[in-house]
């Protein structure tokens, strides 16, 4: 059995094709849906027509493969938007596709899910537009929070200047509350830290198969802020997978170390499965 999933992100969509329990591929478009919605509140009328036109292309690469059951779900952007019914309203005029928008609760579960299936540890997924923590013990979820701080927010309000994405950070990371996941395994998942992996690994095209498993330490992803963020963006763009992400690949960065040194995490591992895979799971029971 095929079956596909579409992930609606505030920087990206995403498509998954799993069969029979196994994730064949994902392909990526940066959309930027969540641009300005620091500001404003709304979602970008031309943001919402390029992310509606990627999901439809989407729709037609799953038909074409085939695929028995097709699920989409939207994060962030969309649940936070006053005008979200017009970006569900026009994804469903151009190919009819009925969108399950989640909350950030549950953003979290799915993405512990995909990434640990039943298995105790925690994760950290950096988004455009939220950043999901959750951790597990026996069987457990111990703790688990999704905070309004993303990557693409984090451009909005501050661009890439250092110390202006410290104190926004600082402030935003505060609403975690007080947790220590010192001993627990933590994984990373998501855009920003597959892509700091690639770049870990100098590729050029998404691999996954190098970049599932790739660790960082904390010192590691502070050295790799600080040269993202001095580093032109045309450089970034010419010289890493970065393409479509250079601007805010070195504020995703800083956050994810500050999340890490706010849970008292020292190292993590990138993971390539994530809350694709797991809202698949969630719906169909396994993969």
């Amino acid at each position: 059995m095929k079956i596909s999933a579409i992930d609606i992100g505030s920087n990206s969509v995403r498509l998954a094709l799993v069969s029979d329990g196994k994730t064949l591929y994902k392909l990526l478009k940066t959309t930027r849906l969540g641009e300005g919605l620091s500001f404003s509140g709304i979602l970008k009328a031309e943001a919402i027509e390029r992310t509606a036109q990627a999901v439809a292309d989407f729709v037609n690469r799953a038909k074409a493969e085939k695929t028995d059951r097709l699920y989409a779900f939207a994060t962030a952007a969309v649940r936070s938007a006053s005008n979200k019914a017009q970006f569900l309203m026009r994804v469903k005029e151009l190919c009819g596709l009925e969108i399950d928008v989640i909350g950030g609760e549950q953003e979290a579960q799915i993405g512990i899910l995909g990434a640990l299936g039943n298995n105790d540890g925690g994760i950290i997924d950096v988004g455009g537009a939220s950043t999901e923590v959750t951790f597990r013990a026996g069987g457990k979820t111990v703790y688990s929070k999704s905070v309004n701080v993303g990557t693409v927010r984090l451009f909005d309000l501050a661009a890439r200047d250092k110390q202006k994405l410290l104190r926004i950070i600082s402030e935003k990371i505060e609403e975690y509350g007080e947790f220590s996941a010192e001993n627990i395994n933590v994984s990373a998942i998501g855009g920003t830290a597959t892509r700091l992996a690639a770049i870990k690994h100098n590729l050029l095209q998404y691999t996954p198969e190098v970049t599932d498993g790739t660790r960082f330490t904390v010192a590691e992803l502070e050295k790799y802020a600080d040269a993202l963020l001095s580093t032109p963006v045309e450089i970034i763009r010419a010289n890493t997978i970065c393409t479509a992400s250079a601007e805010v690949i070195g504020g995703g960065c800083l956050l994810l170390s500050a999340v890490m040194k706010k849970f008292d995490i020292s190292e993590i591992s990138v993971s390539e499965s994530d809350n694709l895979e797991g809202y698949i799971i969630y719906k169909e029971g396994a993969l």
